[in-house]
């Protein structure tokens, strides 16, 4: 059974300099926390210098995040690159049939291949929270007038409102202030 997820680098590895390129597009349905507007599109490129594989790629989504100020939802694009390098350890089976080549990669904190596949998803999920804008902000920013962020204000200084985070519950079940 194939899957969609794995990418097969056992023969880039048993052949260094030889190159995979892949399309991938996903809506990365793993991540609960993740809401997507557009799949996570881009490519990867692979290749084995006989010590290392190579991946590169460059991805790009719209998702929905939350603004750093008001707590309001804001569709941003979301770009990035990817740049991994991995040990290989073993020799490659085209220079000899004693041995082979695998990836090394047991220094990562969740798995990213299962013996030479890649685990695709895993990496992209992996880069892709390392990309995402740290604090997200609305078209009205720090400094312009921004009508959730002087409800939250308003609301605070009539003592309805201890900390900014429970305007989330209070919106959702009573609605805005009037």
């Amino acid at each position: 059974m194939k899957r969609d997820d794995i990418l097969d680098l056992h023969d880039v590895l048993q052949h260094p300099g030889r190159t995979i390129a892949v399309d991938i597009s996903t809506d990365l349905p793993e991540e609960e926390d993740l809401d997507l507007v557009t799949p996570l599109e881009g490519f990867l490129e692979a290749m084995s210098t006989g010590s290392m594989l190579l991946v590169t790629g460059e991805f790009k989504t719209r998702c929905t995040l939350e603004c750093s100020r008001c707590g309001g939802p804001i569709e941003q694009d979301v770009e990035f690159e990817i740049s991994e390098e991995f040990p290989v350890e073993g020799t490659p089976a085209s220079y000899g049939t004693d041995d082979h080549a695998r990836v090394k990669a047991d220094e990562e904190p969740y798995p990213l291949f299962e013996e030479n596949n890649l685990l695709v998803e895993n990496l992209l999920r992996q880069d892709f929270w390392i990309n995402m804008p740290m604090q997200p902000i609305c078209e009205h920013g720090w400094e312009g007038p921004c009508p959730q962020a002087a409800e939250i204000d308003a609301m605070r200084s009539r003592g309805h409102l201890d900390h900014p985070f429970d305007l989330l519950g209070k919106l959702k079940t009573e609605g805005p202030e009037e």
